[in-house]
Formats: structure tokens, C-alpha cells, sequence
């Protein structure tokens, strides 16, 4: 009986421990994704090149491609990503994998327009050589009142 009431306590005591690990990737995740909107209305395609796997997938309303493209369109200002208004952010950590969902409002410069249009943002990340990777990064653009016919 006294084994069964120690791993109880033992058990007890360190459940707060491993909800506050999961609760610091997720932190970590957040901050991950934060830093690289910044990078993107900055254009700041170095630290860009450094989160971004080189097999990344970015889709948007226009297309999809990979790394190269993305890093290129950024750096020359076909796509510039101004602001991102976050109103909801989500994380699921499944192993080594993180999947990020925002809800944003993203103010946008594209071929010289500027934009602004309401998306949930699809973010993969994959933990390589103790690094936090994008893997992917996927836009949907969320229906709002007035596109409803």
C-alpha cells in the first residue's frame, strides 16, 4: 500500500512540473512565430533564412512555392508584410512538431497595393539539431460579412 501512496504523491507533485514544460514550448512557439512576422514587415530575410527550412512550404492566395521564392519575394518587397494584428493564437506540440494556428489581420503591400485581408495562418514547425524550423506556412483567408453573397 505504502508504493501505491508514494507514486500517488510523487505523481501529484510533478504534474504541475510537466504542464509548465509543455506550457514553455508552447511560450517558445508563440515568440517563434511573433519574431518572424517582425522579421517579414522588416524584410529581414537573414534571420528569416535561418528559421525557414530550406524544404519549407509557403502557400497564399496566389500560389505556392518554397524557401527561395519566399525569401526572394520578401527581400524584394513583391510581398511585403507590414503588420500582423494577432488575435488568436493556438499551439499543438505532437513530438518535435509544433502546429501554430493565428488568427490575424494582415496588413500587406503586394505589387505595390496595399491590402489588408483577415487569414488563419497554418504554421509547422519542426524541432532539428535543437532548433525550433518553419516548415510550413499556409494563409487562408477567412470569410467576413461582406463576403457573403
Amino acid at each position: 500500500m505504502k508504493p501505491i501512496i508514494t507514486g500517488l504523491l510523487i505523481s501529484v507533485l510533478c504534474a504541475p512540473w510537466a504542464f509548465a514544460q509543455h506550457s514553455d514550448v508552447e511560450q517558445k512557439i508563440i515568440q517563434v512565430s511573433k519574431d518572424k512576422w517582425q522579421w517579414m514587415a522588416d524584410k529581414n530575410v537573414d534571420s528569416l533564412s535561418v528559421l525557414f527550412h530550406e524544404k519549407a512550404m509557403f502557400v497564399h492566395m496566389g500560389g505556392s512555392w518554397g524557401t527561395e521564392q519566399e525569401l526572394n519575394i520578401i527581400k524584394s518587397g513583391r510581398i511585403w508584410y507590414k503588420k500582423a494584428d494577432i488575435h488568436q493564437v493556438s499551439v499543438n506540440i505532437i513530438d518535435n512538431t509544433a502546429i501554430l494556428l493565428n488568427r490575424i489581420d494582415l496588413l500587406a503591400e503586394v505589387g505595390g497595393r496595399g491590402v489588408t485581408n483577415p487569414f488563419e495562418v497554418t504554421e509547422v514547425y519542426v524541432k532539428l539539431d535543437g532548433r525550433w524550423k518553419l516548415c510550413s506556412l499556409s494563409f487562408t483567408r477567412l470569410m467576413t460579412p461582406g463576403d457573403r453573397h
